[in-house]
């Protein structure tokens, strides 16, 4: 039987600055939110009309580490709440099927996992999961450098139905062994067997390059059954080693929508069954993937084979 592949978005924050929404840093892909979230329906509307399955809500920089203590403290619920109404009006609106995702990403700093302490990190999650509770099918805990970070997405979640998945970011280079690694330095079969224990619906990759995934998808495969998935994302070497949220990062010209599906189709040999884009993936990356693998007809009922 053909395997049946779910085509998920690609990366907000550029596709915001593209179109002409507000964007800067700090406050990055939130900032459309506080000023210009028509623009974020927009990005959702492109994304779907170019074969998005599954939408994420635009809440990744609604966390103090973008906007600030003070207006997480005041308005950080609203704007959560927000991202997650602007996703599903228009995955509502879609005439096919589309899921929404709501966003729970690493809120004390992407690519630190040194950075991260429980008891800081939960009372920031615990907003997002209240204010995007309304409007999700699913949690993406994304961008996730370790194993401790979604332990406590877990943790917080422990009582809620839906489906969790679970997506890590990886260190930008393979090991003298040629595995691929989280930022922590924690293996993938370490990360996959937590996975499995917090009873996570899918194992994914993302904000990471093309050329580490294969081998990410290769050993999580070999270590389990769960569905996996990947979106990688399209930065220049050099800012994929600076760091995530240090100045607006360079993209790569080797990551054009045919490359793009060149590798997805390599991920999907190895054993993914959800793709889509992260950061400097476009709507037309995501439609080259819509146009050329087969899709299911089903996303709201999950990947399947």
């Amino acid at each position: 039987m053909v395997k049946k592949i779910q085509i998920l978005d690609g990366g907000m924050g550029r596709e915001l600055s593209r179109n002409g929404a507000s964007f800067r840093q700090p406050e990055w892909s939130a900032l459309a939110l506080i000023e210009t979230p028509e623009y974020v329906r927009k990005a959702h509307d492109a994304y779907i009309h170019a074969g998005a399955q599954v939408i994420s809500t635009n809440s990744y920089a609604v966390v103090p580490f973008h906007i600030g203590e003070e207006r997480f403290a005041t308005e950080g619920r609203s704007l959560a709440r927000l991202a997650g109404s602007i996703a599903r009006g228009a995955a509502d609106a879609s005439v096919d099927p589309v899921r929404v995702a709501g966003s729970l990403p690493p809120v004390l700093g992407s690519y630190r996992p040194d950075l991260f302490e429980p008891e800081a990190a939960k009372p920031i999650l615990n907003v997002l999961i209240e204010a995007l509770s309304d409007n999700v099918d699913l949690w993406l805990a994304e961008t996730q450098s370790s194993i401790a970070e979604v332990r406590l997405v877990a943790e917080l979640l422990k009582d809620d139905p839906r489906p969790l998945w679970f997506s890590f970011t990886l260190d930008d280079a393979l090991d003298e062994q040629g595995q691929a690694r989280l930022r922590s330095g924690e293996s993938i079969t370490d990360a996959v067997a937590a996975a499995v224990e917090l009873n996570a619906a899918a194992v994914l990759f993302n904000c990471s390059p093309p050329e580490v995934m294969s081998a990410a998808v290769l050993e999580a495969a070999a270590s389990s059954t769960l569905t996996l998935g990947v979106y990688a994302n399209a930065f220049e070497p050099a800012d994929q080693k600076r760091g995530a949220n240090v100045g607006i990062s360079a993209i790569r010209r080797d990551t054009q929508p045919p490359s793009y599906l060149r590798w997805a189709n390599e991920w999907i040999e190895q054993g993914a069954s959800i793709v889509g884009g992260c950061c400097g993936i476009g709507p037309e990356h995501i439609a080259a993937l819509s146009a050329h693998l087969p899709t299911s007809n089903d996303p709201l009922s999950g990947p399947h084979d």
